[in-house]
């Protein structure tokens, strides 16, 4: 790869470069047949998801995109490093696409691995207007493969993002299916006994919140490549071979745990860069995030690709086969993941000490009131003295200690943790950061608003940086919920406690109740967006932008022209 300070340089540049590539991308109105229900949607080049597009690095693109729809539209280029301008978000990089009208997008490609794209204008995205990016590296890769398949994951939902979003704005558990029962309680009693489950389930009550509440939506049909479960997309290969699957979860708000029962994976690649390989029986993908793993199946049968939503409410399977037409067993559901008070250790006016019968009935996880004396510096998610146990004694230092949501193999095997990954190959020089910007994920499920430090986007100032200088990231996750934190533009350095090893992301999960922190190198100039990648939680608030400030002078120039022409985000 080369240095993201190039980027800058090589905008102004592009009009004299000789384009490698030319694509053309239509935007249209499409029929999304999922095997449980068809639904309209919308989609590129007439199919939902879009085309794979094929880059390679060092190369320059020209990408035609046409709107066929009666509305505005846009595309964001997800994990690409290019100049701001063509970054795709409506009101912060351009005014967006208008009905009819042909776009041009043109940029240099400066990276290799597994990337995606899809609409930043309004829901489009979940309603299905998304496709995947591969781009061949311009040298060797350090790992080995026969053969590919990119393995695309959405959460296709019945409903339109529009009446999902007023739904939730209407009654935030709208969608949850997974409602404790009375089973359930005495099967707590028995386990825990009579006070303590009353004394947990009134702490609970009190908060007006519930166990369940893991995921948003529920009652989708998981989609692998556009197919549903019954549809059962296939990957074919020769027994021996050695198979890259480029993982992508471009789902709306469903984190999926991924597993292939009767091989082992090897995770190569996370967020498009190279990985030192870690063997693991299982992973989450965040949404927004890709990982590459090989696997190599030697004897000649079929295997299935098991993507289980993270509170086992629905999934997305396929297969790898040497045939067309076999299958293997696709595997049950595991029980639902529940919270636990854990989870909400975050959150303002907590009493860590006495958390059951609390009476947080007038709580407002959108206020800072009650924030000052906590101390959010004891709060770190990488403290590897309290981390979070799973079944097995497995540990993970990114959930926090006693967390419902620690995940763990269902084989009793290795579960990918973030702070397996280590860089391949480090991209920058390991430095101290210039400084440190908190960032505190706010929101109030009851209103369903979500925010960052309790201000929602159109009430924020922008996050400004400084062209050159080096910033560290605090993540505080406050809410009860995970957020995949995606900032454009510019490498997200995770922080897993392996100093110049630690691996490069563009989305990086927080999980509740935990502390994580980023670095990221501010070596592209203009205006970026940076949010949280669950769609409603975006659209409710959870949003920033960002003003680079500094660097080339013609982009400064045209960050000026970009503000003042506006459009929606």
């Amino acid at each position: 790869m080369k240095p993201r300070f190039l980027t800058g340089l090589l905008s102004l540049l592009m009009p004299a470069m000789v384009l490698a590539g030319e694509y053309d991308l239509t935007v249209d109105r499409v029929k999304i047949d999922t095997g449980d229900f068809v639904k309209e949607g919308i989609g590129y080049n007439g199919a939902s998801p879009g085309p794979v597009m094929r880059f390679k690095e060092g190369e320059n693109v020209r990408i035609n995109v046409t709107n066929n729809l009666d509305e505005m539209t846009s595309i964001h280029w997800h994990g690409l490093i290019l100049p701001f301008n063509q970054d795709g978000v409506p009101g912060i990089s351009f005014p967006g696409i208008k009905p009819g009208e042909t776009f041009t997008y043109e940029f240099p490609i400066q990276q290799a691995g597994t990337y995606w794209f899809h609409s930043h204008s309004g829901f489009q995205e979940p309603d299905g207007a998304y496709g995947a990016i591969v781009i061949e590296p311009e040298g060797r890769e350090p790992f080995r493969y026969d053969r590919e398949y990119v393995v695309q994951l959405t959460d296709k939902h019945p409903h339109s993002g529009d009446r999902i979003m007023r739904n939730l704005k209407m009654m935030p558990d709208y969608y949850n299916r997974e409602q404790q029962t009375v089973g359930e309680f005495f099967s707590d009693v028995s386990k825990n006994g009579l006070m303590n489950t009353v004394s947990d389930r009134i702490a609970w009550g009190g908060m007006r919140m519930m166990k369940a509440d893991v995921e948003d939506v529920q009652g989708f049909t998981g989609l692998i490549n556009g197919k549903g479960p019954d549809q059962n997309w296939t990957g074919l290969f020769e027994p021996g071979e050695r198979i890259r699957l480029r993982f992508i979860n471009s789902s709306a708000m469903t984190y999926f745990d991924i597993r292939i029962p009767g091989l082992d994976m090897t995770v190569v690649q996370a967020d498009g860069n190279n990985v030192q390989p870690v063997n693991v029986d299982e992973f989450r993908i965040g949404v927004a995030e890709t990982y590459d793993v090989i696997v190599r199946p030697r004897d000649k049968q079929a295997y299935t690709i098991f993507a289980e939503s993270m509170g086992r409410s629905g999934y997305a399977r396929a297969t790898l086969a040497p045939e067309e037409g076999m299958e293997a067993a696709v595997p049950q559901l595991r029980d639902p993941a529940r919270l636990t008070m854990a989870d909400m250790s975050g959150m303002p006016g907590m009493d860590h000490g006495n958390m059951a019968g609390m009476d947080h009935g007038d709580m407002d996880m959108n206020s800072s009131e009650g924030m000052s004396g906590m101390d959010h510096s004891n709060m770190e998610g990488m403290d590897h003295g309290s981390m979070a146990m799973g079944k097995g004694g497995q540990s993970d230092p990114f959930y926090a200690k006693g967390s419902g949501l620690v995940p763990t193999a269902a084989n009793g095997g290795k579960f990918l943790s973030y702070a397996d990954l280590k860089a391949q190959d480090p991209l920058y020089e390991d430095r101290e950061p210039t400084r440190e910007i908190e960032l505190r994920l706010t929101g109030n499920m009851e209103r369903y608003t979500w925010s960052i430090n309790g201000v929602k986007y159109e009430d924020a100032d922008p996050i400004r940086l400084k062209y050159g200088e080096r910033v560290r990231f605090k993540f505080v996750n406050e809410t009860m919920m995970t957020h995949p934190m995606h900032l454009h533009g510019m490498w997200s350095i995770l922080d897993v406690g392996a100093d110049q090893w630690n691996p490069i992301k563009h989305t990086v999960s927080v999980q509740p109740g935990t502390t994580v922190y980023m670095e990221t190198e501010v070596d592209e100039p203009g205006q970026w967006a940076f949010h949280c990648h669950l769609s409603y939680h975006a659209a409710a608030g959870m949003f920033r932008k960002v003003i680079v400030e500094g660097g080339p002078e013609s982009a400064q120039a045209k960050t000026d022209v970009i503000a003042k022409d506006g459009g929606e985000v």
